[in-house]
């Protein structure tokens, strides 16, 4: 019998947890919202937690400039270069294969205007070999968004609150407060939803104007802080995982204190090996 060519392939019944054995694609994203169906999304960073995440059933993963403040060690976002975002997405891409693998641009790789967005999220497809890119902006960003589309490159779009502003917006507060911020808000995701964008993220956002983005839109919402009735949910693994110290936003559910395990894996292996324990007699060659 002669099998389906992969653009035959039928499309995954369920994002979460599916067992097709290709990559989720644009198309089984936009079939989820017709379906009605909510989906996961998580961060990663580097190979081995991403091949956990993925084979957990994770459908997509965005290799975020996020990295900049939970794996890279700046005060913000804002420092996070192409070649970064670059190599840590080629990781994660090189340890899945299920997961559709997002790669953000990074501020200052895409604001000049069109023509710097292509070339760079250009670069994070041929070098990374990621399946989209994420940008962040509405109206502002939305002749960036429609060139990438019409040159073959997928794009999530991220309104709301754009970390990559902080210094603009002085914090990180929370967006669309009021009529005029919430029909800003409202233009911003319609703008990059007109543009071509398959997903837009809405960060930081009341829930009853994210419900009602989300209903106003035929293209999914990602909710980070913006409620339960977007489309999807993103979190940052390491919030989630709990390996962030100190301060974690509001809308940060931890699932798991990692970083007290981490920490006393660590201090055991430590007194092993100060108290001459470790390594015993299975860990040594004779």
């Amino acid at each position: 019998m002669t099998q389906p060519s992969p653009a035959q392939k039928p499309v995954p019944k369920s994002l979460y947890g599916g067992t097709s054995s290709r990559r989720i694609t644009v198309r089984d994203i936009a079939a989820a919202k017709e379906r009605g169906e909510k989906w996961p999304m998580l961060t990663a960073y580097d190979a081995m937690t991403a091949s956990v995440f993925d084979e957990a059933g994770i459908p997509v993963l965005l290799v975020g400039d996020s990295m900049g403040n939970c794996h890279l060690g700046y005060d913000s976002t804002v420092p996070v270069t192409m070649d970064e975002i670059t190599l840590l997405s080629a990781a994660v891409v090189r340890g899945t294969k299920r997961s559709l693998v997002v790669g953000d641009l990074p501020f200052g790789s895409y604001q000049e205007g069109p023509v710097q967005a292509l070339r760079n999220a250009t670069r994070l497809m041929k070098e990374a070999g990621v399946g989209a890119v994420k940008l962040e902006g509405g109206e502002r960003s939305a002749d960036q968004v429609e060139l990438l589309v019409s040159s073959g490159i997928p794009v999530m779009a991220h309104v709301g609150l754009t970390p990559q502003s902080v210094n603009a917006f002085g914090g990180y507060p929370v967006q669309g407060r009021g009529e005029e911020a919430a029909q800003q808000l409202l233009r911003d995701a319609k703008a990059v939803q007109d543009a071509g964008a398959f997903a837009v993220v809405l960060e930081a956002v009341p829930a009853e104007l994210a419900a009602e983005v989300t209903r106003s839109l035929h293209i999914p919402t990602v909710g980070i802080g913006a409620g339960l009735e977007c489309d999807a949910q993103v979190l940052v693994w390491t919030d989630m995982a709990g390996m962030t110290s100190g301060h974690v936003p509001k809308f940060v559910k931890q699932y798991l204190q990692l970083r007290d395990l981490l920490g006393d894996a660590a201090k055991a292996f430590a007194e092993e090996v100060v108290g001459g324990t470790f390594p015993a007699a299975a860990h040594t060659f004779h």
